[in-house]
């Protein structure tokens, strides 16, 4: 599978037979390493042990998810690894993999099988892992340990996090040995075809001591007539002074409905920068969670949204300082237009022992309609008494001075209403690393924008 070589059709869909239905019967089958089964069996006890959110709690109580069943949805048994030629990709898939020829490996799933890897051979010389986590759990299991599964999540995080472990389908570790360093991104594709379907896949990024890897993940789906599930988790690492990009670019179409809880650990000197940009699907849920657990170590948490017709964009973002000397800033900024809505809840927590924490958390909304509606809610849990954190959240329209200086220089209103969008994200763009994710975003909020 390294090289992406091999040709094979991509199998068309079958019926599927609901999670509930079917899980128990394949975790008695399944030929997987027993920790991973155990693992997968314990999590499915529990989350049919734990009720739905409930809107009473504060963590959802702009996000309505009592009604959802998530258990009644086709599930897509994980598939064996196959290859296709680029050309065999989905359309959306081959469009940028056209665009960006600078990257050090690129895998592709669809719905929840592995079609194409690719991995630069100079750096499976030197180390670096891209595979599997499946493969890996078989041939190289240490590189899981105290990894995998290892983040603790919250009481608002555990009904998807333990429906994620229990049905995870593809996904794969990226490892980069010390001193390694990755020169271009690595690029993972999740393609969504299946309707009435759920899927999650599992995203483990360990860079060890010294190392530095840029990681890309794109979701992308067409509209789909049946609301399908993505359910996703992940987990980033780095260690003592390492650094690590993590770039996540959720690109659905209609008809699908987005959950994801992400956790990542700084190590001493580290710098971890996590961006998360939603664009797509019905209804998008992000878990955010920066554990700031090194000395002297960095964290920058960067989200962008746009969201238009009848969209739904939740972000719940933790940066859990535990270590003293330690940063964070975090900057998230989105756009409503129709009758978008969004909800941004944020916390700073310092722990006792965690003095001299540098923090920050910025959220800035900007309406483009009058049926737009965003919800900010900052908030700070400090236990520690020599720090400096400062937090804050706008909501606002669009300023009609600045609309009529620019209509006035011969700017149509809908050209001075893109010029403005655009600054309001610049902000944000500007720090993200990746040409080729800055011009998709770009791209995407100009066709929402009506250009």
């Amino acid at each position: 599978m390294a090289d992406g070589t091999t040709t094979a059709e991509l199998d068309a869909p079958g019926d599927l037979v609901s999670v509930a239905d079917r899980l128990d019967g394949w975790l008695e089958e399944l030929d997987e390493p027993e920790t991973l089964v155990e693992g997968r069996r314990e999590a499915w006890e529990r989350y049919r042990e734990l009720p739905m959110p409930q809107t009473a709690s504060e963590e959802w109580r702009y996000t309505d998810v009592e009604d959802l069943r998530p258990e009644d949805f086709g599930f897509v048994e994980p598939e064996a690894a196959r290859s296709v030629e680029i050309e065999d990709l989905p359309a959306t898939v081959q469009e940028v993999l056209a665009g960006e020829q600078d990257r050090s490996g690129v895998a592709v799933q669809v719905d929840a099988g592995e079609v194409y890897r690719r991995l630069d051979p100079e750096l499976e010389e030197q180390g670096v892992v891209f595979a599997p986590i499946v493969e890996v759990a078989r041939e190289r299991p240490e590189l899981l340990e105290d990894r995998l599964f290892s983040s603790e999540v919250t009481d608002a995080e555990e009904k998807f996090w333990t429906l994620h472990r229990a049905i995870f389908s593809g996904g794969y570790l990226l490892y980069v040995p010390e001193n390694v360093r990755v020169p271009e991104p690595v690029h993972a594709f999740r393609y969504l075809e299946r309707e009435d379907a759920i899927v999650g896949s599992h995203t483990l990024v360990v860079a060890e001591r010294g190392a530095e890897v840029t990681c890309v993940e794109e979701f992308l789906s067409p509209d789909l007539e049946e609301t399908s599930l993505s359910v996703g988790g992940v987990e980033v690492f780095a260690g003592e002074n390492a650094t690590v990009r993590y770039i996540s670019l959720q690109r659905y179409g209609r008809g699908v409905e987005h959950y994801s809880v992400q956790h990542a650990t700084t190590g001493k000197d580290s710098h971890l920068s996590g961006f998360n940009v939603a664009l797509g699907s019905d209804r998008h849920r992000a878990d955010v969670t920066s554990h700031v657990e090194g000395p002297g170590s960095e964290s920058e948490m960067l989200a962008l949204w746009f969201g238009d017709g009848d969209q739904h964009i939740d972000h719940h973002t933790l940066q859990y300082h535990k270590a003293p000397h330690a940063y964070s800033d975090l900057l998230y900024k989105g756009a409503l237009t129709d009758r978008g809505r969004s909800v941004f809840r944020g916390v700073i927590r310092v722990a006792q022992e965690a003095q001299l924490t540098d923090a920050y958390q910025t959220n800035r909304n900007l309406l483009l309609s009058e049926d737009s509606h965003a919800n900010a809610l900052p908030n700070l849990e400090i236990e520690a008494d020599d720090v400096r954190c400062s937090h804050g959240a706008t909501v606002g329209q669009v300023d009609e001075s600045q609309l009529f200086y620019l209509k006035s220089r011969g700017l149509t209103p809908l050209q001075a209403e893109r010029l403005l969008v655009f600054g309001f994200f610049e902000e944000v763009l500007g720090r993200v690393p990746v040409e080729g994710v800055r011009s998709r975003v770009r791209s995407a909020i100009e066709r929402k924008l009506g250009f």
